[in-house]
């Protein structure tokens, strides 16, 4: 701050804090030959990475200004980055928030322990932390990014279907068979909100329609979603997307195939 040439009165405005969310089961825990007592045998872990915290600049009085002034004053006002994680992939980083008991795939008593939660990271979300950091009253406010998920946690906090269902994609509401015939034109088209809109006509089938009408209309929401997540592609997703698209040009590659014209069913295989 000092670098900047911003004294304390300047931090009015208050920090930024950006939130990396992550939940993901952590697999089989059970003791292998302990009388411990009878607990589920998986484990689930919902951490958090603290990203940047960094502060926005007051707009302070408009006036009458030349155009060069305000360029400057464009300039005053980008977020001045306080802190930013270096390894925001780093187990170091990553603070677990909540070990539980509970197998991922049951989605009633992971919602459960997970309620509140998500009711805190609600409250957080519209209001401010007020810390006293040298001697003066500083504001925090936080921004929530969870993009920590692997595909079946966000199936099962976004309310979706599992991993088998006729709805492949979390981002959009492409079927395999739109899918299989449409391999490019896709966009990021489902939301947190809009998940919510359609559990609630799930919930409440409003035009009074037979079910295979209703989880079309729907497109595979059946369960009310209690996490807002990020869309994001993971690495592993993004290997196996890559291994199935590629899968083929390898065969042919390693088979020689470029040797032939047009080979055969049976050559080529």
């Amino acid at each position: 701050l000092r670098e900047r040439g911003l004294d304390d009165s300047a931090c009015d405005a208050g920090f930024s804090v950006t939130i990396k969310e992550s939940c993901d089961g952590m697999g089989d825990v059970n003791e292998k030959h302990g009388g411990g007592p009878a607990v589920p045998e998986k484990a689930v872990r919902f951490s958090f990475t603290v990203m940047s915290i960094s502060l926005l600049m007051d707009d302070g009085e408009e006036g009458q200004e030349e155009e060069e002034e305000k360029e400057e004053e464009k300039k005053k006002k980008e977020p001045v980055v306080i802190f930013r994680e270096q390894k925001p992939n780093s187990e170091m980083s990553c603070k677990p928030l909540c070990l539980m008991f509970v197998d991922e795939s049951d989605h009633e008593t992971l919602t459960a322990v997970l309620g509140p939660v998500a009711a805190e990271r609600s409250a957080m979300k519209c209001s401010r932390l007020i810390l006293s950091i040298g001697g003066l009253p500083r504001f925090f406010s936080f921004h929530f990014r969870g993009s920590g998920y692997d595909e079946k946690m966000v199936r099962d906090v976004e309310g979706l279907e599992a991993s088998g269902s006729t709805y492949v994609c979390t981002l959009c509401d492409s079927t395999r068979a739109e899918a299989s015939h449409n391999m490019v034109l896709h966009s990021v088209t489902r939301s947190h909100e809009e998940n919510l809109e359609r559990y609630e006509t799930w919930r409440t089938n409003p035009f009074s329609e037979s079910m295979d009408e209703l989880r079309d209309r729907v497109k595979g929401v059946s369960a009310k979603p209690f996490l807002e997540t990020q869309p994001t592609l993971d690495a592993l997703h993004c290997d196996i997307g890559n291994a199935t698209e590629f899968y083929k040009i390898f065969q042919d590659e390693i088979g020689e195939v470029f040797h032939k014209t047009n080979p055969t069913r049976e050559e080529r295989r």
